[in-house]
């Protein structure tokens, strides 16, 4: 059994906008995440004695989510409003990759990685509910999120897996032989077979998660996979879940009309390619509420949040 230990943020940095949602550091321990304003962000020297540079990157005109540094150099931006688009980071320039799947808008993009081979793969998090009302899709339970794929040079996405929990966090195996999956509703990560016997298919990898995970993010094939924890398990919406459609269809319409604040409970978790969990960092009553993402940077831990107006820097677990 791993041991818990403490998330201690040691340093908030403000970073002049709202809900870094998702948090990526680069090869020189850079991290780049979006705000709610659509802007691309970098932030230089979060771990130094001194403040931190935060550059503007790019402007999405939508509302950026995840994020993924590909191996061109680009940046891979999942937009809750526009889809997957690629960022220039040598001009900030903006392209669409892709903004619909076989006719429908591609909305609630949530996150891609980039393969060695070129291809993408993305999450979309729900087909019934956006954004601002994401709760909406927590608490129905719709199973509507997919796992989709962007072949190198085309621009029509491809739909591996449906029924997903509110699909989110995406990240590859060392050897690239599969895909994990985080279903946010489910508190629970979903492997997806790339290579061998069981290509095409998908089989639970992590179940009964202490959290609702989300944004997850892997320094290279060697670290371990971070997996951030949005919020604790609830047992009544857990309870919620095992009713009919009608019952959780009414208490999403009140649960998107009530006003929302997340607990001040923060976790995240490191969890190995055999799904075994290395590391379980959490705090009560923190400061930092609702860890939407988390990555390396030098020795300590960035986290992002959607909540917050800020990161949380934070000390990174002795290596296993």
């Amino acid at each position: 059994m791993v041991r818990l230990a403490a998330l201690v943020p040691r340093r908030y940095v403000a970073i002049g906008g709202r809900g870094p949602e998702d948090v990526v550091a680069d090869a020189r321990g850079r991290v780049l995440t979006g705000v709610e304003d659509g802007r691309i962000l970098r932030l230089d020297g979060l771990t130094g004695p001194a403040a931190p540079r935060v550059e503007v990157l790019a402007e999405t005109g939508g509302r950026p989510l995840g994020l993924e540094l590909h191996p061109d150099g680009s940046l891979l931006v999942c937009d809750a409003e526009r889809g997957l688009l690629r960022i220039d980071l040598a001009d900030g320039g903006v392209r669409v990759l892709a903004d619909s799947v076989a006719g429908e808008p591609l909305r609630f993009c949530s996150n891609a990685v980039a393969l060695s081979d070129g291809s993408v793969y993305f999450t979309v998090s729900s087909r019934r509910y956006p954004l601002e009302q994401w709760i909406g899709d927590i608490v129905e339970h719709t199973g509507t999120g997919r796992l989709l794929r962007l072949a190198p040079g085309s621009d029509t996405p491809e739909v591996l897996l449906e029924g997903l929990q509110f699909a989110n966090g995406l990240a590859a195996s060392g050897d690239e032989s599969f895909l994990v999956v985080a279903e946010t509703g489910a508190c629970r990560l979903t492997r997806y077979w790339l290579t061998g016997p069981r290509a095409g298919h998908g089989e639970t990898f992590a179940d009964d998660l202490p959290g609702m995970p989300d944004n997850i993010w892997r320094a290279g094939p060697k670290g371990p996979v971070w997996v951030s924890l949005a919020g604790s398990r609830v047992p009544p919406l857990e309870s919620l879940h095992r009713a009919g459609p009608p019952v959780r269809r009414a208490a999403a319409r009140l649960a998107v009309r009530a006003p929302f604040r997340p607990t001040g409970t923060i976790g995240v978790l490191a969890v190995d390619d055999d799904g075994r969990v290395v590391h379980h960092l959490t705090r009560r009553h923190s400061g930092f509420r609702m860890v939407t993402s988390v990555c390396e940077s030098g020795d300590h831990l960035v986290l992002g949040s959607l909540w917050e107006r800020g990161v949380a820097v934070c000390e990174a677990p002795a290596t296993k």
